[in-house]
């Protein structure tokens, strides 16, 4: 397998080079894909490449000003809290005036991850989990906060990926509606999920 082909991929699709913990999560993916990709549970407890870049694509690092600065913005379905910055980081420190470099961004993605990871991997337990189930139920648990309580964390464990998959689909709403953008993430979610 040549590596270089899909690190250059990773990175084209990414719009930047890797961080050492994400060439580290890559190189273990291959290994993986190389040698048969399930493993029980997720080794390494960490989003791969793929599931970062998943999850960036919906995120977007948005509302960038012509300063360069990134300022927060409100949540799409209320048109106001929880206010949004960066890669959809929110919280009680964000608020309408906050206002962050990319770098800020960057680093609090970091640090949101880290602890997302670990909230899948607890949900988990023991679960057999492919990297591609994890990063997609990491992508899904950043932005839902739901992976103690959805249906597709029971059915993954019970080891019926397929139900799984499906119940991604059930979570498009936001405010009681249908969002478009949700229905899009929803399925690049399941997609990656059902990918060897």
């Amino acid at each position: 397998m040549n590596r270089k082909t899909i690190f250059d991929e990773v990175r084209r699709i990414l719009g930047r080079g890797f961080r050492p913990a994400e060439v580290m999560s890559l190189d273990e993916a291959i290994n993986r894909a190389e040698r048969g990709n399930e493993i029980s549970p997720l080794a390494s407890g960490a989003i791969g490449a793929a599931g970062i870049a998943l999850l960036k694509n919906f995120e977007g690092c948005a509302k960038r000003r012509s300063d360069g600065l990134i300022e927060a913005y409100p949540d799409p379905a209320t048109g106001g809290a929880p206010w949004t910055i960066g890669w959809g980081s929110t919280g009680a420190d964000i608020t309408p005036d906050t206002v962050w470099t990319r770098q800020q961004c960057d680093a609090r993605l970091e640090r949101d991850l880290r602890r997302f990871c670990a909230d899948v991997s607890n949900a988990l337990g023991n679960a057999p989990t492919t990297q591609n189930q994890f990063d997609a139920m990491v992508s899904f648990h950043y932005n839902t906060g739901a992976i103690r309580r959805a249906t597709l964390t029971r059915l993954h464990k019970a080891g019926d990926h397929a139900g799984a998959a499906r119940e991604f689909a059930r979570w498009n709403r936001a405010a009681g509606r249908v969002l478009p953008g949700l229905v899009r993430r929803r399925a690049a979610e399941a997609q990656l999920y059902c990918q060897p």
